[in-house]
């Protein structure tokens, strides 16, 4: 995944480290979009309109990537692989920033970039205009799978990060849960919070993270699927609570695409523990205050 990892356990066996490895060795294996023969790559460079046989893991990702693209109203797009390779986000090639009139993708609607799923037997196909990118899912799912190794081989408490985003599980040697700082935007007045994960997992997508600039315009590695171009909303970061890091993950994405109000009032829908920052504003969903209010 292009990132590295931590682990603080309580009587971890022998060989931790290589199990935990080898979960996230799986993930990329599957879902990497930089590996040439990674089961995505492959998928993508298929013919399109065919299903294809995945593996359990991967089926598991894209169907949970298509629910949230359902209860965000298409705010996450797993087909959207084809407009960001375009803007240079996933490859090695620097992009120049298009008009709004030759934006990468624009030719295909979000009817266009359909990706389908058979959970039953596990296979998948995709429309001619879309190329399935996990970028904004697949680093939680992985955090979920070493966890679940870990637990597994009877490692009950810990807490494991993967390029930032984190699981807690079980309490510390002194007793005390895994207290962890969220990260805000450098340049944000906010105050961070201090989050207790007990059996429970935290992701923050942060619009400050990556892009470019040109022209005087800073454009972020976000995109609305619906434009097809990096949004442009005044939100510097989100962060989700839940129990799967995955969905943490794939909702904080999602969540960064709709704006600090409608994610706000998504998240109150759903019942999701969301913060929001842009500028200097912070906003918290119902479930984020209930938990830490």
């Amino acid at each position: 995944m292009g990132t590295s990892w931590s682990l603080l356990a309580v009587s971890p066996p022998a060989r931790t480290a290589e199990g935990v490895q080898a979960a996230l060795d799986l993930v990329v294996a599957q879902m990497s979009q930089w590996e040439p023969e990674s089961d995505l790559s492959r998928f993508n460079r298929a013919a399109p309109g065919q299903w294809r046989d995945i593996p359990g893991e991967l089926a598991c990702v894209v169907a949970a990537s298509l629910d949230i693209a359902r209860a965000s109203g298409g705010a996450f797009d797993a087909g959207l692989g084809s407009v960001t390779e375009a803007w240079g986000f996933g490859s090695t090639v620097s992009v120049e920033a298009p008009s709004p009139g030759q934006a990468p993708g624009a030719s295909h609607s979000c009817d266009d970039r359909t990706i389908d799923c058979d959970r039953a037997r596990r296979r998948i196909r995709r429309s001619e205009g879309a190329a399935l990118d996990l970028s904004g899912i697949a680093k939680g799912y992985g955090v979920d799978l070493a966890a679940e190794w870990l637990l597994a081989n009877d490692v009950r408490h810990f807490l494991l990060e993967v390029g930032g985003e984190l699981r807690g599980e079980g309490i510390r040697p002194d007793g005390q849960p895994w207290w962890v700082d969220v990260e805000m935007p450098p340049t944000s007045s906010v105050p961070a919070w201090r989050v207790a994960l007990h059996d429970l997992s935290i992701a923050t997508s942060g619009n400050y993270r990556r892009g470019f600039s040109a022209d005087g315009t800073f454009y972020s590695h976000s995109f609305d699927p619906r434009t097809g171009r990096p949004i442009v909303n005044g939100v510097s970061s989100v962060t989700v609570l839940h129990r799967s890091c995955m969905m943490a993950d794939g909702w904080a994405t999602a969540l960064t695409v709709l704006g600090a109000e409608a994610a706000i009032s998504i998240a109150d829908d759903r019942k999701l523990a969301a913060c929001v920052v842009a500028g200097d504003r912070e906003y918290l969903s119902r479930a984020w205050r209930a938990m830490l209010g």
